[in-house]
């Protein structure tokens, strides 16, 4: 694999994840896709949204697999357990969040697949970083007493530990059969309309800092942008389907107290 880790692709790759990650924010403000709530057959052909789930967040896994036993580096403790918070993340969105979603909710095969070329993307950025590219002395074994891993170690549990809450919260808003909205509360949501998103940031900030790399900053960059907006999205839904009775709570869309 030593071809498609040549430093100029993989810089280049990069810096065009960033741009995107910029352009794809601003459209996002005015274009909600179609899934979950905002589920438009306009988007043309669809899934099960389990199936979808299960297609869109298993190559993550396959690639990083990949990488990993192609590399020379392979065996290297502390590059092992950096890698665990993605795979655990993927294994979860992959094996159990699906199995977890109840209704019969459809997913968009085009909303499938580019969620797919991100994930491939983004497992080459993170898996090619750690396996690859980071500088052999970059993470030694002392690494793991780093405040820069302990802290952003904590902070993605904690994110993790929000996402996998505010999800539960959402799926238990409504008995089987009723497809009616209703407002979620308690946890991350007595501040913020979308918990589950906050929580799914704060993951992968955490991740950037306990790699302390380029490759993860891009990845939370990422994942606020394509969120962030859909968070925005899901306000002003809330706000036109219950009025005052959701304005009052004065939340906020995905940051708390800030935006």
């Amino acid at each position: 694999m030593n071809g498609i880790f040549d430093p100029l692709v993989f810089h280049s790759v990069e810096y065009i994840m960033i741009a995107l990650a910029a352009i794809v924010f601003v459209c996002l403000l005015f274009i909600s896709p179609g899934y979950g709530m905002f589920y438009n057959r306009k988007w043309g052909p669809s899934l099960s949204n389990r199936l979808g789930w299960i297609l869109m967040e298993a190559p993550v896994l396959v690639c990083l697999l990949a990488i990993w036993l192609s590399s020379p580096r392979r065996a290297q403790t502390t590059l092992i357990i950096m890698m665990a918070p993605v795979v655990i993340h993927y294994l979860q969105r992959t094996l159990i969040f699906p199995l977890l979603i109840k209704g019969s909710n459809r997913m968009p095969v085009a909303i499938m697949l580019m969620g797919v070329i991100f994930n491939v993307v983004n497992a080459y950025l993170i898996g090619g970083w750690l396996f690859y590219m980071s500088p052999a002395s970059a993470y030694p074994l002392s690494w793991l007493a780093d405040p820069r891993f302990l802290i952003g170690t904590a902070i993605f549990i904690a994110g993790m530990v929000i996402n996998i809450h505010s999800d539960h919260v959402i799926r238990h808003l409504r008995a089987p059969g009723d497809r009616r909205h209703y407002i979620p509360h308690g946890g991350m949501f007595r501040y913020v309309s979308s918990a589950n998103y906050f929580g799914e940031v704060t993951e992968w900030v955490g991740f950037a800092i306990l790699t302390w790399s380029l490759p993860g900053l891009i990845f939370a960059l990422w994942t606020f942008a394509n969120l962030g907006p859909r968070a925005r999205s899901t306000y002003k839904r809330y706000a036109a389907e219950f009025g005052d009775e959701f304005t009052r709570l004065k939340r906020k869309y995905i940051i708390p107290y800030l935006w």
